[in-house]
């Protein structure tokens, strides 16, 4: 394991990414986590006011307390294979209380994909194994709890409200 003030694995092509021109900001998150969805509406605010940084959504489902987190993980992965994870990724933290089976297939009808492709990505290995790489990855940087924050590789554990965040990115890209 890395320093808990540093990010292990570098972003790359296989990540998930939205954004750019600016600061990088990982985050380590949950589907399921209450924490990581308020996090998450601070950075959709922050990305909307046209604030110049790189979003990387990594996965950190905390199986023992959320039950579905893992289920969502991989719902956004088969979305991500018809090129649909970021849309799967708000629809899933909007709607977070939901999250069985049945729900998961909903909004992938919702957001037009292909249920055949979908149903059976959510069974293939590979989907479960990149989910897992992301896990390994947040263990190997120190993360032990969702959401976790990296800023250009360091962590982040400061205020996770837009005008905390967005000042905390500002010094970044001043850094820079």
């Amino acid at each position: 394991m890395t320093s808990d003030l540093a990010l292990a694995a570098a972003v790359d092509t296989t990540d998930h990414t939205r954004g750019g021109g600016g600061p990088q900001l990982v985050v380590y998150g949950d589907f399921e986590c209450p924490y990581t969805a308020a996090a998450t509406q601070s950075i959709g605010v922050l990305l909307k006011s046209g604030a110049a940084f790189e979003l990387v959504f990594r996965h950190f489902p905390l199986r023992s307390i959320h039950l579905h987190a893992g289920a969502a993980a991989a719902a956004s992965e088969a979305a991500a294979r018809q090129g649909r994870f970021w849309e799967m990724h708000d629809v899933l933290f909007r709607s977070q209380r939901h999250l069985e089976s049945a729900d998961l297939r909903r909004y992938a009808e919702r957001l037009g994909l292909d249920l055949a492709r979908f149903e059976s990505a959510l069974v293939d290995p590979a989907v479960a194994a990149r989910v897992e790489r992301d896990i390994e990855s947040g263990e190997r940087s120190g993360v032990d709890g969702t959401p976790s924050l990296f800023i250009d590789g360091i962590r982040y554990r400061g205020p996770r409200d837009p005008a905390g965040l967005g000042e905390a990115l500002r010094f970044a890209q001043r850094e820079s």
